[in-house]
């Protein structure tokens, strides 16, 4: 099959093209060309905000199935659908498990009442507009994705401070329950949506088959890097005590945020290939420590006024 990835150079599109040229696919890449293509790869350069300049591009190119990973806003979307409307097998959608409403029943199922005021509301506008369009689509929804090459502060937020041996400050009680899926489960997800016709106008929740804790993240974090559990010191704020501006100091939002995949699972026949550890020693060797981060310079000065104030 031919395909065609927005964007595609960084992050989930790196894995999911190599998986597709595996597969023996043609694959092509729709980006701003600021990184090279792999070899085998064609990449045609625009900026897919410009509905005039993606119109220009793309008109005349024909494709089997269409991923459009890097889409935030139905405004990014619509124009590239528009394109493509009777003239492609499948559309798959990178959306987001943060358009599900908060809930007091866990962990989120697809079907799930969504959030119109999200951060992710362009997401699941998208998809909206996607399941009226008459496009033969898929949607798949992440939980928090981590892996080599992650460009999101998340795994390397954790081993920052545990290979400095330096307290690890969790808002709130350390209760909360989260999900990470490794990118390459994910990828490995998005490969078997092609060419099955069941997928089509189904949303799927894609993430690790477990969850856990933000102090069991922290500790998991720690065994990853080989270093015993029990000698994280873990320390608990009350972060509406703090005013950090526009500042992150934690990388994930604080409440509850997970998902059953076991539809993923079932009609895909996906099974995640890494569990939390093997994920997180993937991402250590492969990319922080290969990276040089280890030894880089780290701005902990938000930590330091939390420690201040709870060891007071």
């Amino acid at each position: 099959m031919r395909i065609l990835i927005m964007g595609g150079t960084r992050f989930i599109g790196v894995y999911l093209t190599k998986m597709l040229v595996e597969s023996g696919h043609t694959v092509v890449l729709f980006n701003r060309g600021n990184r090279p293509a792999p070899q085998q790869v064609e990449q045609i350069t625009g900026d897919r905000t410009d509905a005039a300049q993606l119109k220009e591009k793309l008109s005349q190119e024909s494709f089997d199935v269409i991923f459009d990973n890097n889409g935030r806003e139905l405004t990014d979307t619509q124009p590239l659908a528009e394109i493509f409307q009777d003239r492609v097998q499948h559309f798959v959608y990178m959306s987001s498990a943060g358009v599900y409403l908060k809930s007091d029943q866990m962990p989120h199922v697809e079907g799930d009442a969504v959030d119109p005021k999200s951060r992710h509301k362009g997401k699941h506008e998208t998809e909206a507009f996607l399941t009226q369009s008459g496009l033969p689509f898929t949607s798949i929804r992440p939980t928090y994705i981590y892996g080599p090459s992650n460009y999101n502060e998340l795994e390397s937020w954790f081993f920052d401070r545990i290979v400095r041996d330096r307290p690890i400050a969790i808002p709130g009680n350390g209760m909360h329950i989260t999900q990470l899926g490794h990118v390459k489960d994910l990828a490995k997800a998005m490969t078997k949506i092609v060419g099955n016709k069941q997928a089509i106008g189904q949303i799927y929740n894609v993430s690790g088959d477990r969850f856990v804790t933000f102090d069991g993240l922290a500790r998991a974090c720690a065994v990853a890097a080989g270093k015993s559990p029990d000698d994280v010191k873990i320390v608990h704020y009350d972060p509406k005590k703090f005013d950090f501006g526009k500042r992150k100091a934690f990388p994930m939002r604080v409440q509850h945020f997970f998902a059953s995949v076991n539809k993923a699972m079932k009609e895909l026949n996906w099974q995640p290939e890494y569990d939390l550890i093997s994920g997180l020693q993937d991402s250590l060797e492969n990319d922080y420590l290969t990276s040089g981060r280890d030894k880089a310079e780290v701005d902990f000065s938000m930590d330091e006024e939390i420690l201040k104030v709870v060891d007071r």
